[in-house]
């Protein structure tokens, strides 16, 4: 049976426990011995991710909540590269990739009958679990930083969510958030309940089905909390572990080059991701000062043997540019990936696969 186990003390808990965060150090959980991936339990005929249930940890009520997250296409645009293809993850619920593992987060939410929570977001994840609790019934209190961008911020108040602006770095949202917790009102943090990753894997296994089999060479995502990233290279894990591929793809990591505690870290060979000064950044959904699963990540880059790039502000706002001018409308988040290959030497022969993680519609203006 599936367990949650301590990252850091190597507690474990059963499945029937409802943690965020380890009770006795609180250091972030994750799920093991998950039921092996196997092709053939595959439930094509369920909606999007949720083909994918028989891989799940089991936490979630018999009929799911959905709304038709997961199973997002794969596109090849030559214009933006001939060996380049993207995985459309704006082209979900709430329009970034954050609905994969809220869907997850908050069908156990709603299976243990919680009935309110709050989590803190510079605004897509924000944006999904108000959303995603709108259609549960539940109360979700998110609170954000005052600049987020506001096509995020009227997203979220459109699904009845109670919304809190917070002055200051994103840090402050983060203890606003966990100040409400300490009252009684479960939190609910993307970044720290561990169904949430289970969910991203299951990009992986899309990524496997959809290109029949074959491999990328490298799969390259913004990261910010690292949940992406996490899930993916997880979920690929668990393909090879099936003997259904035979590596996993190389895991590029990048950061905007004002907040980049990952790259950072990764270009100084350490174990764990210190803490950087906060600093505004048009990619606003990575600007994460320090990730709360940094060292699982930085092993994740180093085990695919990936690398971890940081990018400028005006090459950020280029690669948005050109991908707008192939079609792909996207925040400047997502667009910070495709920045970053044409800084490294990938042989005309490799295939890459970028994640594009959230809609243009989220920040149209690009903005500064």
């Amino acid at each position: 049976m599936s367990e949650q186990v301590c990252t850091h003390c190597g507690s474990t808990f059963g499945p029937e426990e409802l943690l965020f965060q380890c009770p006795k150090c609180g250091g972030p959980l994750e799920w093991r011995d998950l039921p092996r991936f196997d092709p053939k339990l595959i439930q094509k005929n369920m909606p999007g991710l949720w083909r994918y249930r028989p891989f799940f940890p089991e936490v979630l009520p018999e009929r799911p909540l959905t709304l038709g997250e997961g199973w997002t296409p794969i596109v090849h645009v030559p214009k933006l590269g001939d060996n380049v293809l993207f995985k459309l993850e704006y082209v979900s619920p709430t329009a970034s990739f954050k609905d994969r593992g809220v869907a997850l987060v908050i069908n156990q939410l709603h299976r243990f009958g919680v009935s309110e929570f709050a989590d803190d977001s510079s605004g897509n994840a924000g944006a999904s679990m108000a959303a995603y609790g709108a259609m549960a019934g539940m109360t979700a209190h998110i609170f954000s930083p005052a600049y987020a961008p506001k096509g995020k911020i009227e997203q979220i108040r459109a699904f009845g969510a109670e919304l809190t602006l917070v002055p200051g770095p994103r840090p402050e949202a983060t203890k606003a958030a966990v100040a409400m917790a300490e009252k009684g009102v479960f939190y609910a943090s993307h970044a720290w309940v561990p169904v949430n990753i289970v969910g991203q894997q299951t990009a992986a296994f899309e990524v496997w089905e959809q290109l029949g089999g074959e491999m990328p060479d490298a799969v390259a995502m913004p990261v910010g909390q690292g949940t992406l990233l996490l899930g993916m290279y997880q979920g690929f894990k668990r393909l090879l572990e099936a003997k259904v591929i035979d590596r996993i793809p190389r895991l590029i990591a990048v950061q905007a080059k004002k907040v980049s505690p990952v790259v950072q870290a990764f270009e100084k060979s350490l174990d764990d991701v210190p803490a950087v000064e906060p600093d505004y950044t048009i990619a606003d959904g990575m600007a994460i000062t320090r990730p709360v699963r940094g060292k699982a990540i930085l092993e994740a880059i180093r085990e695919s043997s990936g690398t971890a790039i940081a990018v400028t502000e005006e090459e950020i706002e280029e690669a948005r540019r050109k991908l707008a001018l192939g079609g792909l409308f996207v925040e400047p988040t997502s667009a910070a990936p495709y920045a970053a290959i044409s800084r490294l030497d990938i042989p005309a022969t490799e295939k890459v696969l970028i994640m594009l993680t959230g809609s243009g519609l989220k920040k149209p203006d690009g903005g500064k």
